[in-house]
């Protein structure tokens, strides 16, 4: 049973033992004495059970009074200790023991959550094993944000969280996704900013103090409790919804949208490889590998993860090999800058454990991926298989990326020569006018003599020149108009190329 107390606006609490086994806390504000409420909860254990398509994403810090990292001194305050709590800053604070203190000073608002057992005793200052004494201040915890992906453990079952096997994401996928159920710890308390670029953040269920909520309606209810207040803070809210997908063959994270503020928190290492690669939903480019898999309705995402575990990355030799398996939207873009179509594929991400600066195993197991995944396609459900490595040598895209950029540049060529015709049709652009062309005729020179007439009998047709470019000639053909001759027997059209000096024949 937890013992929960509020601080209320205050300068100074002196905790003093009233017997041997009881404490009373005693608060004053400007000399004022304050009532204390207390509230008794008992701890609720609920299995976690959830679909296999969900995972487990456990909140690491805490601000409990007994870790070590949260004092600024790097160690527990002792009882020669004066404890310090900034005013301004609200906190919640879970007490798992008894301490001894000289002093404490506490915030203008925030609670002690008292585990059963957990006390606060005054000391005389005369600690033998806590040297001269200092006054410790609680380290601020305002600046740690949900979207920061280091400060997420992820678990693909239960056991495997209280295990410590976790799995390596993307960033994006670091951080809890629609379809994921947030853990943080039993036995601790928190504060977390949820700021996010949209209103609600939402998942598929919240566990606190091994309480879960796994409807909206309750876990609304706890926000605006008081210690719901003092835990979660920011511009946003968790919101528990129920999973939007059910698909065995993945689903996507959804935090896209956050994909800066994701990011923010991220310093990528300085890589060593020829070709970096960029996996989707990550932020920092890394030496390995990756594996694109299109799938049809028979693939099982979790299945082929356990697959690829026990199978390929159970092997002595890639021990060190780390695997992100997701469900990621891939953009065809023209040329890197026209987007084409967008569909969704398995991404299997490959990298080392060692700095991420080399890359031979993890592109050695992804070979092994390739292989067991065009050999068992058929039972896996898996439609094509490509690889990307980072060492620059030829994946399994090889030749499929020869002929999609030999397409891409005819599609460019037919493109520029369209959009060319369109806009000379429009008068917006001129095109250079061609050379002349040197005239042929086709008559022997005797002809020429025979009409009386330099006349030109090469390819130029009368039906479509300029009046000053071929004069009339009078008496050429009887009684003419430029090229229309009119005689006893009709009106004629006269075709040099074709020209007869006798109508009446």
């Amino acid at each position: 049973m937890n013992n929960f107390y509020d601080l209320q606006p205050s300068s100074h609490v002196t905790v003093m033992p009233l017997h041997q086994d009881k404490v009373h806390f005693a608060v004053s504000s400007h000399s004022q004495p304050v009532k204390m409420t207390f509230q008794a909860v008992a701890l609720i254990w609920l299995g976690l059970l959830s679909p296999a398509s969900a995972l487990y994403k456990q909140w690491i810090p805490d601000t409990n009074y007994g870790n070590a990292t949260n004092w600024d001194k790097g160690s527990v305050p002792c009882g020669a200790d004066r404890v310090f709590f900034a005013a301004e800053r609200r906190v919640s604070v879970y007490v798992e023991t008894v301490h001894s203190v000289l002093e404490m000073r506490l915030p203008v608002d925030g609670e002690l959550i008292l585990a059963s057992g957990a006390a606060f005793v005054l000391s005389d200052g005369s600690d033998p094993g806590c040297g001269g004494g200092v006054t410790a201040r609680f380290k601020d915890s305002e600046s740690l944000r949900w979207f920061n992906p280091e400060l997420w453990k992820a678990a693909a079952t239960w056991d495997d969280l209280q295990a410590g096997r976790f799995l390596f994401s993307v960033h994006e996928e670091s951080v809890p996704c629609l379809q994921d159920d947030v853990v943080f710890r039993p036995a601790s308390s928190f504060r977390v900013d949820v700021s996010s670029s949209q209103q609600a953040v939402p998942v598929r269920s919240v566990s606190i103090q091994g309480q879960k909520f796994s409807s909206g309606s309750s876990f609304s209810q706890y926000l605006t409790s008081r210690s719901g207040k003092l835990q979660f803070h920011g511009s946003s809210s968790p919101v528990v919804t129920p999973p939007s997908c059910n698909d065995a063959t993945g689903c996507e994270c959804g935090n896209a949208a956050n994909h800066e503020r994701i990011c923010a928190s991220i310093t990528c290492p300085e890589l060593a490889c020829q070709r970096p690669l960029l996996p989707a939903g990550h932020c920092c480019d890394v030496c390995g590998a990756i594996v694109s898999l299109h799938v049809s309705g028979a693939f099982n995402l979790e299945s082929y993860r356990q697959r690829l575990l026990h199978l390929i990355l159970n092997k002595p030799t890639y021990r060190s090999v780390r695997l992100g398996l997701s469900k990621v939207r891939e953009e065809q873009r023209l040329l890197g800058f026209v987007l084409r179509t967008s569909q969704p594929k398995i991404q299997v991400l490959l990298v080392e454990e060692n700095g991420e600066q080399t890359s031979r195993l993890a592109e050695a197991a992804a070979k092994d991926i390739i292989s067991d995944a065009r050999s068992n396609s058929g039972d896996l459900g898996i439609e094509g298989a490509d690889v990307e490595l980072s060492s620059g040598n030829a994946g399994g895209a090889g030749a499929g990326l020869v002929v999609g950029v030999v397409f891409a540049v005819l599609l460019v060529v037919v493109f520029l020569v369209g959009a060319g015709v369109f806009l000379h049709r429009r008068g917006t652009i001129s095109l250079p006018s061609l050379p002349a062309m040197p005239s042929i005729s086709w008559r022997k020179s005797s002809e020429v003599g025979d009409l009386d007439s330099p006349l030109d009998h090469g390819f130029d047709n009368p039906m479509f020149d300029k009046n000053t470019l071929m004069p009339s000639e009078p008496g050429l053909y009887g009684e003419s108009v430029n090229s229309i001759s009119m005689t006893q027997t009709g009106v004629h059209f006269v075709n040099p190329a074709y020209d007869e000096t006798d109508f009446n024949a």
